[in-house]
């Protein structure tokens, strides 16, 4: 069982996003050879790299991803609907302070403004099977060590004090198609990762939430791609945000991370 430390005082549901006046990161643009090329620097190897999907439901499309997928990486817009349903499900639920080498997966809460590209990869790559393939005495490695023994408001300060995290960070905002925006720029798109943890149950991980969300138990041969891990996760996102009137205009992308394809 993981320890529990007492949760912070400084959570506030209505509005968990980090003030304006915190440290902030340049957008990372969510691209598959951006993603990859931090994700490798930071640590992890090049055995698996970040894909796009190109859809949830069409076999041919969705056969051109590698598996075993390791983590999806959905990225959306947060819209007024989103944030409803957002607070009205972190409303009963406790501010997690969990810590310790029993803890099913390893969140961080974001404290860095625009960093929640940065959140979803690290989710995506410290937890489930990728965690093992992060190589020894890399910034991965040593922030998983660090960070494992601490509760997530001290956890987010290893992050906040990378030197590593931040020049990696930096240098791959600058590398996207598009021209970056300021750090200070307001963006509307939000990162969240989708892992199977070791004890096969399907974790939805964001930052801005009150803790990791447990979506459901999945069966041995299910990785976050599988049909019964979209329908608890990314397929349960879209239809709550249709429920909320959005419908098609909702705008969404996926990345996979997965093996790399030679």
């Amino acid at each position: 069982m993981a320890t529990t430390a007492d949760a912070p005082p400084d959570y506030n549901i209505e509005s968990p996003d980090v003030p304006k006046t915190t440290q902030r990161f340049v957008p990372l643009e969510n691209n598959p050879e951006v993603m990859s090329t931090l994700v490798h620097k930071l640590g992890l190897s090049d055995s698996l790299s970040f894909h796009d999907v190109y859809s949830l439901d069409d076999p041919s499309l969705l056969a051109f991803v590698p598996r075993p997928v390791q983590a999806l990486l959905l990225v959306f817009p947060v819209s007024k609907g989103y944030e409803a349903g957002r607070m009205a499900e972190d409303a009963p639920l406790p501010v997690y302070n969990s810590f310790g080498p029993d803890e099913e997966v390893l969140w961080f809460r974001q404290t860095i403004g625009n960093a929640c590209g940065m959140m979803g990869l690290l989710h995506s790559a410290c937890n489930g099977g990728a965690r093992d393939l992060i190589a020894t005495n890399t910034p991965l490695a040593e922030l998983i060590a660090s960070a494992i023994p601490l509760p997530p408001t001290p956890r987010s300060k290893l992050i906040e004090t990378s030197t590593a995290i931040a020049e990696a960070h930096a240098a791959a905002a600058a590398q996207g198609d598009t021209a970056a925006p300021l750090a200070s720029a307001n963006v509307e798109h939000h990162f969240v990762a989708f892992i199977k943890s070791a004890q096969g149950n399907l974790w939805e991980l964001d930052g801005r939430r009150k803790g990791p969300l447990n979506r459901g138990k999945l069966d041995t041969d299910d990785d976050p791609l599988s049909e019964k891990a979209l329908q608890l996760g990314v397929k349960r996102f879209l239809a709550v945000e249709a429920e909320e009137g959005l419908g098609a205009d909702l705008r969404f992308s996926l990345l996979a991370l997965a093996p790399t394809l030679d």
